[in-house]
């Protein structure tokens, strides 16, 4: 984690939160970084996070928060945010779910980047599903509070085109993320597009800017170019770009 946040470079200014992928550090690492270095100027203020990813292993009908007091990596345990998991809940939309969280990757990978970053943090961890993008936007409200709360959003870009159809379509993905002004993202293009609509949808309601901040692939880091997975670093901000 060091050595990759080292080498990455912040945006202008702190982010209210980031769009940032999920694939092994060795591949997605460097962007991943990138994002989180965005954050780090914020880093004495942010006391939760909330974690937005896609279901990668099972069907999903809406959001699931996980049956846990706690995660754990090798860089200690994460407390769970109770109190905000509970108002989360009161929604018809969102659910617990033990099975949703077991081998769910697209979560897990962001946690060594936020210990890495944040001196302390409660963490709402979200699974998203089968989910419309007012629905998962009505859990972003809810969530955002002030300063003290940043905002995560999971995903990766386009997978297995080759390098120059991978760069062509990541480009557009990217530049349709940045400048929507409405959700409808394409889930061939990014897995975690039901995540980044429910931040367009909320974004026609408030003051909401996506800035990009990196873009690459596995053919750019650590793998070959015949099939590669796209990346992308996004700084969400609060107000009109």
């Amino acid at each position: 984690m060091d050595g990759l946040l080292a080498g990455a470079t912040p945006g202008p200014s702190a982010a209210k939160g980031v769009i940032a992928p999920h694939a092994g550090y060795a591949y997605s690492g460097p962007i991943a970084a990138t994002a989180y270095a965005s954050l780090r100027a914020r880093a004495q203020e942010i006391e939760r996070v909330v974690l937005l990813g896609p279901a990668h292993h099972v069907y999903l009908d809406g959001l699931a928060l996980p049956k846990a007091d706690a995660f754990a990596t090798p860089l200690g345990e994460v407390e769970l945010d109770a109190g905000l998991a509970a108002r989360v809940l009161e929604l018809p939309q969102v659910q617990r779910s033990a099975e949703a969280h077991a081998r769910e990757h697209s979560l897990e990978v962001h946690l060594p980047f936020l210990q890495a970053i944040l001196p302390r943090f409660r963490l709402l961890p979200l699974v998203v599903g089968d989910a419309t993008p007012e629905q998962v936007a009505e859990v972003l409200e809810l969530c955002w509070g002030g300063p003290e709360t940043a905002i995560v959003i999971s995903s990766d870009l386009s997978h297995y085109h080759d390098y120059a159809q991978a760069t062509q379509l990541d480009r557009a993905t990217a530049e349709s993320i940045v400048g929507a002004t409405r959700p409808g993202l394409d889930p061939r293009r990014a897995c975690g597009a039901r995540c980044i609509d429910g931040l367009l949808a909320l974004g026609q309601r408030h003051a909401i800017a996506v800035e990009l901040l990196d873009l690459r692939n596995s053919g750019d880091t650590a793998g070959p170019r015949d099939q590669v997975v796209g990346y992308g670093a996004f700084a969400i901000r609060e107000g009109r770009s």
